[in-house]
């Protein structure tokens, strides 16, 4: 082994000073740590989708990767225990005349184990059959002491005419039943960092989420989505649910890849106070930004007006008004019926062009492509 095989990083006395430094070599991309006196190296990517390790943090001898926070030992590469068959490249180091010295040749090799994919990263395929509509109620309970909810009362009455009239198989699913973390941003540190399937649902098995991407993406061919008025915006549980959606819509942006397809989806829209335009207009935005199709007419709704704080008053007007309930029945109807047409395949014009506010090529793929 020669002098050239080695490459001078810095400072002995400098990289010491910090815990973990990221070192870049052109494409080679190094994680220097120190600690208790001794240097480690180790490769900068990491083997789950090749987040940056130098910029993570150290947890004892284990580099944390800053996306998704797998473990690799900042010495050896190996993963944490439990995690021993994945490991990440390590390299030798050295200290001499006050610099540290690391050689490029990889010490060790990169290895992987074997992960199963998640179900729900299997391909889009529709099964064949009537047209299946999911109702999704944003409205948030106390499940022990439920009370009456304008909006899923109404999202009950589409998804029994659905089922009973126009012969869909249905399902309701009721967010505040659920137990699903906050996104927690991991498109914000990298737009590769957000996953399909979402990172969360990956890494927790107890994250139940699941049951609403496994509708949304590969089940339903209509959603129908019922959310309270809060404060003129819709309810704290459709957000997160939305937030966590942004794995979908990220598809489309980083990897030209549409997981919604041929799919419709409507509104159920009541409250005590006003803003119907203002709910409805964020949702048909963010839905249309997912890939949906909207029927004509795409929601139904109700609103006493921002004076009328009389809740119970409110409530009553829902039960009794038949006019709801036609229009509910007529809105899954209007729903199905675009489901229908565009199954058939007189909608379809092959690929989709990448439309939408976030659908264009990222800019800093342009830019690598003016280069």
């Amino acid at each position: 082994m020669t002098d050239t095989d080695w490459q001078d990083v810095g400072a002995a006395a400098e990289l010491a000073a910090r815990p973990l430094t990221e070192i870049n070599f052109g494409r080679t991309k190094l994680a220097l740590s120190h600690r208790k006196g001794i240097f480690g190296v180790i490769s900068g990517v990491c083997n789950h989708v090749g987040g940056p390790l130098g910029q993570g943090r150290l947890d004892g001898n284990y580099i944390v990767c800053p996306w998704h926070n797998w473990k690799f030992h900042r010495v050896t590469g190996i993963g944490e225990p439990g995690s021993e068959e994945d490991a990440v490249p390590s390299y030798k180091v050295r200290v001499k005349g006050g610099r540290v010295l690391v050689r490029l040749s990889p010490a060790t090799p990169r290895k992987q184990k074997p992960h199963a994919p998640h179900p729900l990263a299997r391909p889009v395929r529709r099964k064949p059959g009537p047209v299946r509509v999911v109702g999704i109620s944003a409205t948030a309970q106390d499940q022990a002491n439920p009370r009456f909810s304008t909006s899923e009362a109404l999202l009950e009455v589409a998804l029994a005419h659905a089922g009973q009239k126009l012969k869909c198989p249905t399902k309701l699913i009721k967010l505040a039943e659920l137990k699903f973390r906050a996104c927690e941003g991991y498109y914000s540190k990298s737009a590769q960092a957000c996953t399909w399937p979402c990172s969360i649902t990956q890494m927790d098995s107890t994250d139940e989420l699941t049951e609403v991407y496994e509708a949304l993406v590969h089940w339903a061919d209509v959603v129908l989505l019922a959310t309270p008025i809060r404060w003129g915006q819709a309810g704290s549980l459709y957000f997160r649910m939305a937030e966590r959606l942004n794995c979908v819509q990220n598809q489309i942006t980083i990897k030209d890849r549409v997981l919604i397809n041929q799919k419709v989806v409507s509104f159920i829209i009541t409250g005590g106070q006003d803003n119907i335009q203002g709910v409805a207009g964020q949702l048909l935005s963010f839905f249309s930004e997912l890939g949906f199709y909207l029927p004509q007419f795409p929601f139904v709704a109700h609103s006493r007006g921002w004076t009328a704080e009389d809740m119970e008053q409110n409530v009553a007007d829902v039960k009794q008004s038949e006019a709801l309930r036609e229009g509910t029945r007529a809105l899954v109807e209007r729903a199905v019926e675009t489901a229908r047409t565009l199954l058939k395949g007189d909608c379809a014009s092959g690929k989709l062009a990448r439309g939408g506010r976030k659908a264009q090529r990222l800019e800093v793929e342009q830019r690598k492509g003016r280069a």
